[in-house]
């Protein structure tokens, strides 16, 4: 493989770039936002208990309604998620992180774009998809409605 002093600039840049996403005030509160709930041992158990709720419910989807407990597991789940929702911390968490995963959407798309107006960059927001001309129909299995 031939390497050029292109490929070592892009790489360079990319690497600038990086640490310049590393350092922004977004990602350093997600990651001590996210250190905090590893650290609460309160948000811990939720965290556990509901994981081990997830797996009971994923065992009675299988069989769906006809499950004996396919009621009470779901409506359990239902109801301790919205607790687990609700608890400060983890709130504070998934705040952070839409957050964090809004800005490297909103990067992605300013980076595919300043190649190309055509490449299209699922984002998962109907905010983004929409200002790129995809309402996220491609690969998602709806309707296309790219230009």
């Amino acid at each position: 493989m031939v390497t050029t002093m292109t490929d070592v600039n892009i790489l360079q840049e990319s690497h600038d770039f990086s640490e310049i996403i590393l350092s922004s005030d977004v990602f350093i509160n997600y990651i001590e936002i996210k250190k905090q709930v590893q650290q609460n041992s309160e948000a811990q158990s939720m965290l556990r208990h509901f994981s081990g709720l997830k797996e009971q419910y994923e065992e009675v989807q299988r069989f769906g309604k006809y499950h004996p407990d396919f009621r009470k597991i779901t409506s359990e789940v239902r109801e301790y998620k919205r607790k687990v929702d609700t608890h400060p911390l983890i709130a504070e968490y998934k705040a952070s992180e839409k957050e964090l995963e809004s800005m490297l959407n909103e990067v992605s798309a300013i980076i595919a774009h300043s190649v190309s107006t055509e490449i299209k960059v699922p984002t998962g927001n109907p905010f983004f998809d929409q200002s790129s001309g995809c309402a996220g129909g491609c690969g998602s299995g709806g309707s296309c409605g790219c230009g």
